[in-house]
């Protein structure tokens, strides 16, 4: 059966494209983020099944499946949406079924089943794509879901860290001696080797006993970590993070979906002194992300959210002399003298203690003049 995918969010596209390719006597033939194109297209190749977001700019799903049924009434619809206040409605549109995002493919697969023809409900297999999270810790878990996590069982501490600094260089060689020399530094060649071997042999393992397909491919010289079909979220946040557009109304909420999607930083809980230029790399566009919607919500006069955000800022940034500043600017614009006070004692007390350091001479200026106008 022929198949057209429709969703204004290009990950959202891809994941179900994903999906759906994965499944027998099914083709898609067309995938579009523009509604209005993806309608002249049906028109024209006339598919069997669309796959339709409810949540699009300028033309909704409900909209354009009107528009779809009055041209070509046999096609069947499917909506798919991150909302399920449209059920009633879509089911009045005589849509063939309702998922609400993330798409499990279990979910998926029931819907497909109402298709005679497509799929035997004996002969999938119920995988699930799998992610690997770098953001405060190492760890697995399901894509889409992220609180199901994946129990795995290092062997050895050395292994977990080896395979940690593989997925920094993925994609591309890594000598031997070079990680020798880092992991192994005070053990001769001739010893190093067989440790080095045991330890990929014991990622490997690892790997396989929880059915993650990540591979480790060898030469002579070198190792690469090669990641196939399973995802990274560090290489998930930064692609979304390159397509966002500029921040308006419509578009906050991807903007805070990616601020919440990190939960740290990267590698934060396991430290590896290896990891502190990509640790700082990711943190610093994070904060890029923070200033972008701070300013928009200040714009829009929304103090408690942006107060709100720079506590979370300060919670996983404790040490950013920013955060402390644009909250007592915050708190002064709500004329709250409390908090502005609060905040500046914090941030005196947090730079003696961890660093034996003053405040720098903007903030301590601001807060002086701050001081006098509003104690007079």
């Amino acid at each position: 059966m022929k198949v057209i995918l429709i969703d204004d969010e290009p990950l959202a596209l891809a994941y179900l494209e994903k999906l759906l390719g994965e499944i027998e006597n099914l083709t898609i033939i067309g995938m579009y983020g523009d509604p209005r194109r993806a309608l002249e297209r049906i028109k024209h190749k006339r598919p069997e099944i669309v796959f339709l977001d409810i949540e699009m700019p300028e033309l909704n799903g409900m909209e354009l499946a009107e528009q779809i049924q009055n041209e070509i009434p046999e096609i069947k619809i499917v909506f798919i949406t991150a909302y399920d206040t449209y059920a009633v409605r879509a089911f009045d549109l005589n849509a063939v079924d309702y998922i609400v995002k993330p798409v499990k493919r279990d979910r998926l697969l029931q819907t497909i089943r109402r298709f005679p023809g497509v799929v035997d409900a004996n002969t999938v297999e119920a995988t699930k794509p799998m992610m690997v999270r770098c953001f405060q810790t190492l760890s697995f878990c399901i894509y889409g879901d992220e609180s199901q996590t994946v129990n795995v069982h290092w062997r050895t501490f050395k292994a977990r860290e080896l395979f940690a600094f593989l997925i920094q260089h993925r994609n591309q060689p890594v000598r031997k001696d070079v990680i020798l020399d880092m992991f192994w530094p005070e053990t001769d060649w001739k010893k190093g080797f067989p440790q080095l071997y045991a330890t990929i042999y014991q990622i490997r393992k690892t790997l396989q006993s929880i059915n993650v397909k990540i591979s480790i491919t060898s030469s002579e010289n070198s190792y690469k970590l090669v990641f196939n079909d399973v995802l990274l979220d560090i290489d998930v946040w930064e692609k979304r993070m390159n397509e966002l557009p500029i921040v308006t109304n419509e578009t906050l909420p991807e903007y805070q979906k990616l601020l919440n999607f990190y939960i740290g930083d990267y590698l934060a809980s396991d430290d590896y002194l290896w990891a502190e230029g990509e640790r700082e790399r990711f943190r610093g566009l994070w904060l890029q992300l923070v200033k972008k919607v701070t300013d928009y919500l200040v714009f829009r006069g929304n103090y408690s959210e942006a107060i709100v955000l720079y506590h979370r800022v300060q919670t996983i940034h404790p040490y950013f002399d920013d955060s402390y500043f644009m909250l007592m600017k915050l708190y002064d614009d709500l004329g709250d003298r409390p908090s502005v006070e609060q905040q500046y004692a914090e941030y005196t007390k947090m730079l003696l203690d961890e660093f034996g350091l003053k405040p720098t001479d903007i903030i301590k200026t601001w807060y002086d003049r701050w001081k006098l106008k509003n104690h007079k």
